[in-house]
């Protein structure tokens, strides 16, 4: 067996899922999924809903996300979650699918049903299975019914599918789980099924065929005859036709006898080495090659069962994880795998296709020797492909090819090279040599066109040396392999002469190389000064700055005249204007200004440059008449006047911007020096700059300078550019006055009319003392501003008639009134005011020249005007207002105009007339229904009368209420007129209603019954009204109800009904009584007896007088209230009245008196069907015991509700009544159970078996069990059981009442029954526990698969049956417990071969080491066999502590042999002390060779002195590995081991300990020791030491022969030595030649340059002085150059 390093397949724990937070209990199939190498899902339900996502790139950050899943797939190649959850109530599952990164749901669809397996078959797809959509492939086949799901895959083309599941074993054996397979063809649309337990795809190349063929590989094991058989197969699917394919392969499936029901649960093909991984539940790794399904290797990988693996694509291997949580990883060991196949396997063939196939190290002898045997038998194109194919490249070498040129070429053939490289070509890329060899043969057969195509399909390596052969042929093709083969001078020398310079650059940057870019420079600008700007422009935007200072690249321009080129270049690298550009911004201004002033013009608007000397660029500025520049770049003000006053050469605008840099000071100065030189021509510019800049001058400044220069002009046009956005009163102000002054009239008046900012005063004064012709400006602000006297003043006393009537007429003529009150004031002739008037007519307003008028008394003037308008048809109420006044005061028949005139104001001339004649006023208030002002003026002037009659005619509620209000003072008066003459008078009855009403409102009843008596009583028009007597009555009924009754006798038409309802409310209830009796409303009359006078007596008086059915019913309703049962239903049959039967069954039943009920109720069944009638019927038949009538009763048609009428005759124990209802309706659960109550037990079983009801068979059994009805309770008993709800219930009866052996009865007759459930096995388990334990084991052993076995362990625990309550344990799957359970309890429970199962699968690693304990106390002698078991789970070193604790070390012996391989240092260190004790020197040597992590030099010490020479020698073995070596070979010369002692010396490397030993070898004369010790050292010994001792002791003979080797060893030395000094010279002076040729080079283009700048100093060149100058060579005597003495080193050296 080989050591666990030398396995082909390593195993490495990648991750526990526990130790990131997953709980045990979810590390199951159904929770846990790993659909590739990148992320394992696992789904969590406690302690709450979650989906746990680990990345295997990250391990140890597990994301948690709160969701509630039934099942959570990761996508195998993105951040993409499936999700399948089953909605509430429903067995349809929904599935979704999110982008975890983005959180966006991308798909969603609600499947009809449940799914049953689910899994991404690929990375767009979800494979499903189910019975129905998305997209069904195909249907299951019947082999995989009831079978669990466990997988679902599909090949790489989507072509073929294929379905696994799972089911129980044959009965034969249970326990060999079965596998069923369905392979689907998606292109055929068929399946074929097969019996399989795991299945994967894989894509193979065929050798001959083209197309990868699909095969599919799975695993079966099956059980039959007795027999069972585990095989692995491999087909092909879909053979190609015409082509070779594959041959089916199978193989043995080998399981340990300890494994033979473990089965395969996954199959994984690694792609990368085309091996075959199948791994069985129980931990088991089978690796078999693909191609030809030959064994690689078996072990077990896990001891805890596998449930799921997925592939490592990237890595060739997979990963499994068990049910303890581990996260496996399983991959191909590189380094042993072909030796593993070819040296324990011998199965060399498959050595070498793994080899080539993976490109594995181990097989390169074996490819050598099958390469050269191949080459032997001229099999060139077979050894062409080994080599082609070899692992590694081992056999693509310079050999090789020399080995195919070697061959000679037959005629007609190709020749062997060219097969060796055609074949490399179809196999993949080329090596640099091969590259080169090939090219060579192609540029000699001039076939370029073969390496452009290879060169594009990359198979060939490109080299400088291949890009110097193509060269000779093809320039580009050569550039393009220069590049490959980054052979960057080669490159930039290809790009130079194809004058592609800016490739240079970007070429340069990308592979970081630096050329000589002064060089480029000055050769591209002699041909091209374009050109050389672009260059130099890369060259400028180079990372890291420009390799060449600006100034000189500006120089070489300028020195050839290129001032537009040197412009462009130095706007273009100083757009960044840094301060360290300052000299070269003065220079391109200044080459610009003195060449081509335009272009400096030009970059100094663009303003991109800040840094450069401003006082010379502005002197050159005005020397070339930049006047403006010359302007921006002076700092001092005698320079800037200077500039400033040639404004002829100055565009205007650009001298106003200038004047915004100035400053306040310096900016007037210059514009008072502009204004003195040319006032009139600088005027312009001189109010755009104040306009421009006045906020920075100061408006006031700008003004006082205008006013300095007396330039009204100026003032005039500074200050109308912002007058509109001015608010300013002296601005606006200054404005009207500059523009009177310069005659602008118009714009004066435009300003005042518009304006709204001047001093409207200050203006108006302006203008009066102005005089100006046009007195517009004057009429706009004195009609603005409210100035119209004093205008109208100015014009009259002016005599500028003709503007006033202009004004009046056009302007404004709302204002006349104020100009003819002016007038008047003025004394103006009223003829010129008289026809001011009627020229405005209607446009002038009435009401406001009506006051001016009437203020000044002089009304009467405008009698004319308010005719003509009233004549025009003026209906202008201030015109008529104005007429009525003038009528009035006149006396000119008023009452005619107040009357008739409908135009007027009857609040105005009412007012007006007040005071004049009230009488007038009332009349002017009565048409214009001005309540307030006519009951005012009539309540001053006592006109009650008018008042009266007024407000009886008004009918206006609120008028009513206001003259009635108590707080009214002459409210009596007003009454006693409204009553006395109004209403009197009044003929309208809406005039008496309103004014009754109105009584009626504000609460006055007595005025109220007098004002009606007057009315009704009285013979009037209204006395028979009917709303005047129901109002009279009533209003007695509320103020005096004495005379109520008197009323009642003598009126006749009012509302009976109405009236009664109101009397009842005010308790008068004879009078009600009386109203109802007179209008024959007998109800209502008895209902007043019944409810108000409350007197059945007289109400049964009344109903036998009346003989009413619905009097009668009224009076049974009321005696039925009194509790007068038997009268009321005696009333109640008198009047015939069946509708009130729901109270009359409620009071019989309260009073008991069913007799009458039944009278009452047979009644009432002549009248309707009613199911409550017909049930109280029934009911009160079995209250009076008449149970004959009932059963004729229900067997005619009736309505009643014979389940409610049982029930309810059962709860009140009427059992025999109920009875006969209940077998009536056939309710057999009820029956039962009324028959329970009977004590008929067998009846009730037989009602219970036809109920068939949980409830009723409980009822029934308990009833029977209590008396001790056994039997019947049995029965009773397994048609509870089999519900699992119900089992506890009755198990718990029985137990109550010490029924335990009734109980246990009934439960083993449960066992046999249909429906038997695992609560009824798990119960009877309990029972047994309980009561018969000695039936427990056999019943667990029986029925382990149907127990709830969480209970029974629970039961078994509080028993204390602990051999069971272990078994349990195991069966659950508490290996921790059940361990702990067997140490705890071992008399009972522990059994070793049961124990050693269980250990190795607990998951708390402290129970290895009490169990440890537990065999050391109790089972010492099974100790080993245990640790066996546990060797590859617990720590080593503590179990030894523990063992060396106990004294018992030797005991383990076995165990520590067995682990010592894992090179623990406690377990070294026990075995070596036990091989010293046991002096077995031989295990102790082969113990320290094999594992070194042991106390080495403490061993050594405590065996040195060991009695026994092989111990010793062992010291001294120890001391060597140790690396004391004076010790170690003290220790052989002490024992005589020469042998050890001059390996040792030799093992040291220590010069002076070998020669030490040489020494003592003489010293005891041993010759043939010294002999052996110079060869045994011979690299450590010096050749004159050995050469002194030897002949200073006459051993010469003995060193001759080391003497012999040492000289052909040194001669062979200096023989190299030579050969590489003169390959040596050979390179220096070839590289000495180049330098020379480059330089001469250099120099002629040195000399093609122009003499304007020097030329740059070359490598290696240099003139007299100067210390980098080129020497050449020192050269020794004879023309040779020297050479160092050969000969023999000096002794001491070596």
């Amino acid at each position: 067996m080989s050591t666990a390093g030398a396995a082909p397949i390593t195993m490495k724990e990648v991750l526990t899922l526990p130790s990131i937070g997953i709980s045990p209990q979810f590390i199951t199939f159904t929770n846990v999924t790993m659909e590739s190498d990148k992320y394992i899902c696992v789904r969590e339900t406690a302690p709450q809903n979650s989906v746990v996502i680990v990345d295997m790139n990250m391990p140890n950050q597990p994301l948690r996300r709160p969701i509630t899943a039934d099942s959570a797939l990761m996508n195998p190649n993105s951040r993409i979650l499936a999700l399948k959850a089953q909605l509430p109530g429903t067995t349809q599952d929904h599935l979704q699918i999110f982008n975890i990164e983005m959180k966006t749901k991308m798909k969603s669809y609600q499947m009809p049903e449940q799914i049953v397996f689910w899994k991404w078959i690929t990375p767009k797809m979800l494979g499903l299975v189910s019975d129905s959509e998305p997209v069904k492939m195909f249907e299951r086949t019947a082999n995989l019914a009831s079978n669990q799901i466990i997988n679902y895959r599909c090949d790489p083309s989507e072509k073929w599918l294929v379905l696994i599941g799972i089911a129980p074993g044959s009965p034969e054996r249970q326990q060999l789980v079965k596998g069923n397979m369905q392979l689907f063809s998606v292109e055929q649309q068929r399946s074929q099924a097969l019996e399989a337990h795991a299945a994967a795809f894989a894509q193979f190349k065929v050798p001959g065929n083209e197309n990868p063929s699909t095969l599919i590989s799975f695993a079966t094991k099956t059980f039959n005859a007795g027999q069972i058989t585990s095989k692995l197969h491999v087909i092909e699917l879909g053979a190609q036709p015409g082509r070779p394919s594959f041959s089916k392969k199978q193989a043995d499936l080998f399981f340990p006898p300890d494994f033979a029901d473990d089965f395969p649960v996954a199959m994984q093909i690694s792609h990368k080495f085309n091996l075959i991984y199948v791994i069985t539940k129980l931990g088991l790794l089978f690796v078999y090659d693909l191609e030809t399904a030959a064994a690689v290797y078996r072990n077990r990988i896990s001891p805890d069962p596998i449930f799921l693996t997925s592939e490592a694509s990237t890595l060739g291997g997979f990963y499994a994880i068990n049910r303890r949580g581990q996260v496996l990883l399983a991959t191909v060991n590189e380094a042993t795998i072909v030796p593993f196949v070819s040296g324990q396997l011998n199965n060399l063939e498959l050595a070498v296709n793994l080899a080539k196939r993976g490109n594995l190290p181990g097989a390169e002898n074996l490819v050598v020797q099958r390469f050269q045997e191949l080459f032997a038998q001229t099999k060139y194109k077979e050894a062409a492909e080994l080599a082609a194919e070899s692992p590694q490249g081992i056999l693509r070498t310079p050999d090789t090819v020399a080995k195919f040129q070697s061959v000679p070429v037959q005629a007609g053939q190709t020749p062997p090279l060219l097969q060796y490289f055609g074949t490399l070509l179809t196999r993949g890329k080329l090596n640099a040599f091969e590259s080169l060899e090939l090219s060579r043969l192609v540029v000699n057969q001039n076939k370029k066109n073969l390496l452009e195509n290879w060169l594009a399909e990359d198979k060939l390596e490109c080299s400088e040396e291949l890009g110097d052969l193509v060269k000779t042929v093809d320039n580009d093709l050569a550039l393009k392999i220069y590049i490959k083969a980054r052979a960057t001078p080669k490159v930039v020398a290809a790009f130079a002469e194809r004058r592609e310079f800016d490739k240079i650059l970007i070429y340069s940057k990308q592979v970081g190389y630096t050329p000589d870019y002064l060089f480029l420079l000055q050769t591209i600008l002699r041909t091209d000064p374009q050109g050389a700007v672009n260059f130099a422009l890369m060259m400028s935007q180079m990372e890291g700055g420009c390799p060449v200072d600006y100034n000189t690249i500006t120089d070489l321009f300028l020195q050839r005249n290129l001032i537009r080129e040197a412009t462009a270049f130095l706007l273009d690298v100083l757009k960044p204007n840094l301060p360290e550009h300052a000299f070269l911004q003065t220079k391109v201004l200044e080459i610009n200004l003195v060449t081509f002033p335009n272009v400096a013009d030009a970059i100094l608007a663009n303003g991109m440059f800040s840094h450069y000397d401003r006082p010379r660029i502005a002197q050159l500025c005005e020397k070339a008449g930049l006047y403006i520049r010359a302007l921006q770049h002076y700092a001092e003000l005698p320079d800037i006047k200077r500039v400033i006053v040639n404004t002829h050469a100055i565009e205007p605008q650009a001298l106003v911007e200038f004047f915004g840099t100035l400053s306040r000071e310096w900016a007037l100065e210059c514009m008072k020096d502009l204004l003195l030189v040319n006032l009139r021509g600088n005027l312009q510019i001189i109010v755009q700059a104040a306009k421009e800049y006045c906020e920075q001058l100061g408006i006031d400044q700008c003004i006082k300078l205008f006013e300095q220069f007396k330039s009204y002009e100026g003032l005039y046009f500074f200050l109308g550019s912002f007058l509109s956005s001015s608010e300013d009163p002296e601005i606006h102000f200054k404005y009207i006055e500059a523009a009177a002054k310069t005659g602008q009239i118009k714009e004066v008046e435009r300003v005042t009319r518009e304006s709204n900012f001047y001093d409207a005063e200050k203006t108006k004064n302006f203008l009066m003392e102005a005089k100006l012709p046009d007195a517009r400006p004057l009429i706009n602000v004195c009609d603005r501003f409210g100035f119209v006297g004093d205008l109208t003043h100015y014009l009259y006393t002016n005599n500028m008639l003709r503007y006033i009537e202009g004004y009046v007429q056009k302007v404004n003529p709302g204002n006349a009134p104020l100009v003819v009150g002016q007038l008047l004031d003025d004394e103006c002739p009223e003829d010129f005011i008289k026809g001011l008037i009627l020229s405005v007519r209607s446009l002038l307003p009435v009401e406001p020249l009506v006051d001016e008028c009437e203020k000044r008394n002089r009304l009467r003037l405008l009698t004319q005007f308010l005719e003509h308008l009233v004549s025009e048809g003026s209906q202008d109420v201030h015109v008529h207002n104005a007429l009525g006044k003038i009528i009035i005061d006149s006396n000119n028949n008023p009452e005619h105009f107040l009357t008739t005139n409908p135009y007027y104001d009857s609040k105005v001339v009412g007012k007006y007339c007040e005071k004049r004649d009230p009488t007038l006023a009332v009349v002017a208030y009565r048409r214009g229904q001005c309540d307030d002002e006519l009951i005012n003026v009539t309540n001053k002037n006592s006109l009650f009368k008018l008042q009266a009659r007024y407000v009886v005619e008004r009918m206006e509620s609120d008028l009513w209420e206001k003259v009635l209000d108590p707080e009214n003072e002459y409210r009596r008066q007003l009454i006693d007129q409204v009553v006395s003459t109004a209403l009197p008078e009044s003929k309208s009855p809406e005039q008496v209603s309103a004014a009754v009403k109105a009584f009626m409102t504000a609460d006055l009843p007595h005025e109220l019954i007098e004002l009606l008596e007057k009315i009704v009583l009285q013979n009037s028009a209204f006395s028979g009204n009917f709303n005047l007597q129901n109002l009279l009555i009533l209003t007695a009924i509320k103020a005096d109800p004495s005379r109520v009754m008197d009323y009642i006798n003598r009126l006749d038409n009012f509302d009976g009904p109405a009236v009664g309802e109101v009397a009842v409310e005010a308790q008068l209830y004879e009078e009600a009584f009386a109203i109802f009796k007179k209008f024959n409303l007998n109800v209502q009359a008895v209902n007043v007896l019944l409810d108000n006078i409350r007197s059945i007596d007289r109400a049964v008086e009344f109903a036998f007088r009346v003989e009413e059915d619905a009097v009668w019913s009224q009076v049974a309703k009321a005696q039925l209230r009194e509790g007068l049962v038997s009268d009321a239903i005696e009333s109640f049959i008198r009047a015939d009245d069946a509708t009130q039967f729901h109270e009359v069954i409620r009071a019989a039943e309260e009073a008991d008196v069913y007799h009458d009920l039944v009278k009452y109720l047979l009644m009432v069944r002549q009248k309707t069907k009613e199911p409550k009638v017909d049930s109280e019927l029934i009911f009160a038949y079995a209250k009076i015991d008449r149970l004959g009538e009932i059963e004729e009763f229900i067997l005619m048609p009736n309505v009643a509700n014979l389940q409610l009428v049982g029930d309810r005759l059962y709860d009140d124990a009427l059992y025999e009544a109920a009875k006969i209802i209940f077998a009536f309706i056939s309710n057999w659960a009820k029956l039962a159970c009324t028959l329970v109550k009977l004590k008929q037990f067998q009846g009730a079983v037989d009602a219970a078996r036809k109920a068939n009801s949980a409830k009723t068979w409980k009822e029934v059994c308990f009833a029977c069990v209590d008396a001790e009805e056994f039997r019947l309770a049995q029965m009773c008993g397994l048609n509870i059981i089999v519900q699992v709800d119900d089992l506890e219930e009755v198990s718990e009866y029985y137990q109550n009442r010490g029924y335990f052996n009734e109980l246990i009865s009934l439960m083993e007759s449960g066992l046999g029954l249909e429906r038997a459930h695992m609560g009824i096995f798990t119960e009877l388990g309990v029972l047994y526990a309980r009561y018969r334990y000695e039936k427990l084991m056999e019943h667990i052993k029986l029925f382990s698969t149907r127990l709830n076995i969480p209970k029974l362990i629970r039961a078994c625990d509080e028993q204390q049956h602990w051999k069971e309550l272990t078994y349990l344990y195991i069966q659950y799957d508490e290996f921790d417990n059940a361990a702990a359970t067997v140490m705890n309890h071992s008399p009972e429970a522990w059994d070793h071969m049961q124990f050693k199962d269980i250990v190795v699968k607990v998951a708390n690693v402290e129970l290895y080491y009490k169990a440890v304990h537990f065999y050391l106390q109790e089972h010492p002698d099974l100790i080993n066999d245990l640790l066996n078991v546990l060797a590859l789970r617990v720590d080593h070193t503590r179990v030894v502590d523990i063992m060396r604790k106990a004294g018992h070390l030797l005991l383990v012996k076995p165990y520590m042999v067995a682990v010592q391989s894992n090179n623990v240092s406690a377990v070294n260190e026990a075995l070596n002390q036990i091989y010293v004790e046991e002096e077995d020197y031989d295990r102790l040597r082969e113990s320290i060779d094999l594992h070194d992590n042991f106390d080495q030099i403490g061993l050594a010490q405590k065996i040195e002195k060991h009695e026994l020479l092989e111990m010793r020698r062992v010291a001294a073995y120890i001391y060597k590995k140790a690396g004391r070596w004076k010790q170690s070979i003290a220790l052989s010369k002490k024992d005589n081991l020469y042998k050890d002692a001059m390996e040792t010396a030799s093992q040291s490397g220590d010069r002076e300990l070998a020669e030490e030993l040489l020494v003592y070898f003489i010293e005891k004369g041993k010759k043939e020791c010294f002999a052996s010790c110079l060869f045994v050292c011979y690299d450590l010994i010096r050749p004159d030491v050995a050469l002194e001792l030897a002949w200073m002791n006459n051993m010469i003979d003995f060193a001759f022969p080391y003497l012999l080797q040492f000289v052909r060893e040194y001669t062979g030395k200096v023989d190299e030595l030579v050969k590489d000094k003169l390959e040596a010279q050979k390179e220096v002076k070839a590289k000495e030649q180049e330098e020379k040729d480059v330089i001469a080079q250099q120099n002629m283009y040195a000399q093609l340059l122009p003499l304007a700048l020097p030329a740059p100093p070359m490598p290696g060149m240099g003139g007299p002085g100067m210390p980098g100058g080129f020497m050449p060579p020192q050269m020794g005597g004879m023309g040779m150059p020297p050479m160092q003495q050969f000969g023999m080193p000096p002794m001491g050296n070596y």
